[in-house]
């Protein structure tokens, strides 16, 4: 039978262990023996009482303080042995040796109670003694410890050696381990040895290729990096030109004589909202535009407040055509930068094309003939609403479309509809979404963190940028190579393709930062927030340039005027337009810091303004269902229009001559303005 028995042995009564394997004070045993077997080691045992005499007095074991009143030498009576013999036999089926034992014995008349012996006791004893003989030779004269693993001894060795012998044997294989252990340690430095030389041989071998792929490599980043460094001497250039124009100016005119010209300009703007009968109450809401601004003096801002709205400035229906198909809310819309195609994106999982008809639109109505391109963002019965369009930007060229949606997927069509390409690595949904002006790279922000370049071409992305603690609002490029983001975490960054770490960062928000514009030259950049300001920074200061403080609400979009240096129209003032929460839309002289008008006609949230291509006019969309159209020049609404919804987005198309408005009602409407 087998058996296995765990010991712990304990010197001097304390809890020092004498036999430990890799200091557990435990010891594992494993003895086999034939249960005949295990009788006759045991009676060689009883009859070799010098063994258990020795093993009482052993160097080894007088080396270690013993606690004598309990280590007692425990003896065992003939009657004892014989009954215990008694059991081993009846336990093995020996019933006829059991039978001749107990009656030569007298088994029957002892007095030992059968019940309290468990079975197999004889083994028990016998494989203890074993036991114990193994650990005594495996303990050397000066050992307390035994950190070794055993060697494990062979029974009848145990019974017909003594322990010196023993001692070794165990000598011996151990050497013997140590030499073996020598050998697989060479044949292993061996085999590393011939794999090293393997290895070298490999790499030799590659080492060319490699270095011609390297040096293909190196000379494409060099490519690139000339480029850049090209394209940044051109920017360093015509900063320097419009650098050298300012101090131009400056030596030309003299601060007081320009403070003095730009009063007589705003005043005469003054008397044309005056003239035209726009109620202007100064005396109530003048404001002494200084403070953190760091600005004094100057003509005092202007609230323009348009009560109700003549009948001559509503447009007529002949001048709107009304285009239907969505099924949900229309969140924004594109004109075609070269084109007359107007895309939509709306939250029933699609984008749409419309193609609409040059010059004006005299029959009013509705788009029943449009030829109305789909661009579906799902297949089949899944959940739409994690299709929805949040957001799309047509390239440069107007070639293709690119939509931003809920899943976390920018998409690519065509101008026929067709998808060009899924860019699937956000992992939440995308907020906003612009080409580069060279329209290589698109720029991806999103509620994941992050925002991404994607390389059109490649249909991957090139780099990903995990600077911001919160979701991702809202991007905008510089130039072809870097860009600004905002975010819910009040912070804004400028990156660069290639830059681990923002080139700038602007912090001075306190809310959500909502919006972010370049102005036309990409020297200064206009964000709005949360906190009730918009801020005017550059890229020379950390700090804001200049802190709009005039909303009494939250500032949900800005637009810079395509005015002023940079611009088809270099000859205007750059303006900057922010709108509100608080129903207004103000105007902002980015050169000052200061206000320059507020526009006072809607009675809901403003979600959206656009500037005309020349400038000259302003479109504002309101949650109250309608668009107005400002006159810069003359400081009045010339245009408006009421829908059947709140109004989400306005945008003109190139010529200036449409608007486009899309609505809560699932429809987007294009109205004719000519003037």
């Amino acid at each position: 039978m087998k058996g296995t028995a765990r010991w712990q042995y304990r010197i001097g009564g304390s809890s020092k262990p004498i036999l430990r394997r890799r200091s557990v004070m435990s010891l594992t045993v494993l003895v086999n023996a034939t249960p005949n077997r295990g009788v006759s080691l045991f009676l060689r045992l009883i009859r070799r009482p010098e063994r258990l005499k020795e093993a009482a007095v052993s160097p080894a074991l007088h080396s270690v303080n013993i606690n004598r009143r309990s280590f007692a030498m425990t003896s065992i009576t003939s009657v004892e042995l014989n009954y215990l013999v008694f059991r081993y036999l009846q336990e093995s089926g020996f019933i006829h040796s059991a039978f001749a034992l107990g009656y030569e014995a007298g088994i029957n008349k002892c007095s030992i109670d059968g019940n309290l012996v468990p079975p197999g006791a004889l083994v028990t004893v016998v494989q203890k003694g074993l036991q114990y003989l193994e650990m005594e030779a495996n303990l050397s004269n000066n050992d307390t410890d035994l950190d070794e693993d055993f060697s494990f001894l062979q029974p009848l060795d145990l019974i017909t050696k003594d322990v010196h012998e023993l001692r070794q044997i165990i000598k011996d294989k151990r050497k013997s381990l140590v030499k073996d252990k020598e050998k697989d340690k060479d044949l292993d430095k061996e085999l590393e040895s011939e794999r090293g030389r393997v290895r070298e041989k490999e790499r030799r071998e590659s080492e060319v290729e490699r270095g011609r792929a390297r040096e293909k490599e190196r000379l494409e980043r060099e490519k690139e990096r000339v480029e850049r460094e090209k394209e940044r001497l051109e920017r360093e250039k015509e900063r320097l030109e419009r650098e050298k124009e300012r101090l131009e100016r400056e030596k030309e005119h003299e601060k007081d004589r320009d403070k003095i010209e730009k009063d007589k300009e705003r005043e005469k703007l003054h008397e044309n909202f005056t003239d035209r009968d726009m109620v202007m109450d100064q005396d109530e809401k003048v404001h002494a535009n200084q403070g953190e601004n760091g600005v004094f003096g100057g003509p005092e801002p202007m609230d323009i407040s348009t009560t109700s709205t003549s009948q001559s400035c509503e447009i007529s229906s002949s001048d709107v055509t009304i285009l239907q198909g969505h099924t949900s809310e229309v969140c924004a819309c594109a004109w075609n930068p070269t084109g007359s195609l107007l895309a939509s994106g709306s939250g029933d999982s699609t984008a749409r094309i419309w193609p609409i008809a040059d010059g004006s639109n005299r029959s009013g109505g509705q788009s029943g003939s449009l030829n109305v391109l789909v661009l579906k963002h799902v297949k089949g019965r899944t959940n739409e609403k994690s299709k929805d369009v949040t957001t799309l930007d047509w390239n440069g060229d107007g070639t293709l479309l690119a939509t931003g949606s809920y899943d976390g997927q920018a998409r690519i069509w065509s101008t026929n509809g067709e998808l060009r390409s899924t860019l699937s690595k956000h992992k939440g949904p995308i907020f906003s979404l612009k080409w580069n002006k060279k329209g290589d790279y698109l720029l991806t922000g999103s509620c994941d963190k992050t925002a991404i370049v994607w390389d059109v071409k490649a249909e991957e992305w090139k780099q990903q940028f995990e600077f911001h603690s919160g979701p991702t609002l809202d991007v905008d490029w510089r130039n072809n190579i870097s860009f600004a983001t905002s975010s819910t975490d009040n912070m804004i960054y400028v990156c660069k393709i290639g830059e681990t770490r923002p080139i700038k960062t602007f912090a001075g928000h306190q809310g959500e930062v909502n919006c972010v514009k370049w102005d036309p030259t990409g020297s200064l950049l206009a964000s709005c927030s949360d906190d009730i300001t918009a801020k005017i920074w550059s890229m020379k200061q950390d700090k804001y340039v200049y802190d709009l403080r005039e909303h009494s609400k939250e500032i949900y979009t800005i637009r810079w005027s395509p005015t002023g240096p940079g611009t088809n129209n270099p000859n205007q003032q750059l303006v900057l337009a922010s709108a509100s929460f608080d129903s207004t839309v103000k105007l902002w002289d980015v050169e000052l810091g200061k206000l320059i008008c507020s526009l006072n006609g809607h009675r809901e949230p403003v979600y959206s303004v656009a500037f005309s291509p020349n400038g000259e006019y302003l479109a504002s969309g309101s949650l109250d269902k309608s668009m107005h159209i400002w006159s810069l020049k003359e400081g009045k609404i010339v245009k408006t229009y009421t829908g059947n919804g709140g109004i989400f987005e306005v945008c003109w198309n190139k010529e200036g001559d449409k608007i486009a408005a899309c609505f809560a009602n699932n429809t987007v409407c294009v109205l004719d303005f000519r003037m």
